[in-house]
Formats: C-alpha cells, structure tokens, sequence
C-alpha cells in the first residue's frame, strides 16, 4: 500500500522522537495532539497513528535503515509542505527540553533532505523554543 502524505509526516515526527533511542510519553503526546489539531490531518483518524509509527519502525529496522526510511518518507511529501514537516519534526524533537546529539543529528538529515532554506529553519526553530520556554 502506498504511503500517505499524513502517514509520512507522522513517521518523521516517530523517527525524530525515536532518534535518541527511546521515544517519550511526552513526544508520544505531542505527536498526538499535532496530529488532532492542525489542518494537515484534517480527516485524519487517530487510529492511523499507531499504525503509521509501526510502519516507521519496520522501515527504520530495514535493510535500508534511518536513510532509506527517510528518503521514502521525504518523496512522498509534497513540496508546499516541507516546512511543514520540518516544523513538526522540531516540534517532537524539543518537546521534552532535551535535544541530545542524535536528535540534532536527525534533524539535521531531514533539513537537508527538504532543501529547506536556512532562515526558514531557522525561524522554525526558534519559535519551537520560544513555545517550549519556561518562565
């Protein structure tokens, strides 16, 4: 069956939450709330999630590994919404305010398998640390 675009967004934020090796209660949770609130998912069921996270996993443990996994996710996400899907990588990835090496590590490949422009990034990262910032 052929990847989705909702389902491929949802596997960038699993992958980028399973990057540093185990994936959060709280990166669990944001991933569920992006996916219940935001006009990307519209129509979207919540039951696809865990569905879409095993399917990561499969393709992560592949014989193509993290790379593979993430050029097949990445191809099938339309260009109008790669910063989108930059954006919700950052968002998973600071959630738990730690970014450990691998975690930037993975955010760097998917940065640059999007061709993102710089000061997009940039700006995406920043406001992800000005929403996760406390008083």
């Amino acid at each position: 069956m052929p990847l989705a675009f909702q389902d491929a967004l949802i596997q960038l934020m699993v992958a980028t939450a399973s990057s540093d090796v185990d994936i959060s209660q709280l990166e669990l949770d944001r991933i569920g709330t992006l996916v219940g609130r935001l006009p990307v998912f519209a129509g979207y069921g919540h039951d696809g999630i865990a569905v879409a996270a095993n399917r990561c996993a499969d393709r992560i443990n592949g014989p193509d590994g993290l790379d593979g996994a993430l050029d097949e996710i990445i191809a099938v996400i339309p260009e109008r919404l790669h910063d989108t899907a930059y954006a919700l990588a950052v968002e998973v990835a600071v959630v738990d305010l730690d970014l450990p090496q691998e975690q930037l590590r993975l955010l760097e490949m998917i940065r640059d398998r999007l061709a993102i422009d710089r000061l997009t990034t940039a700006a995406i990262e920043v406001a992800a640390r000005a929403r996760m910032r406390r008083p």
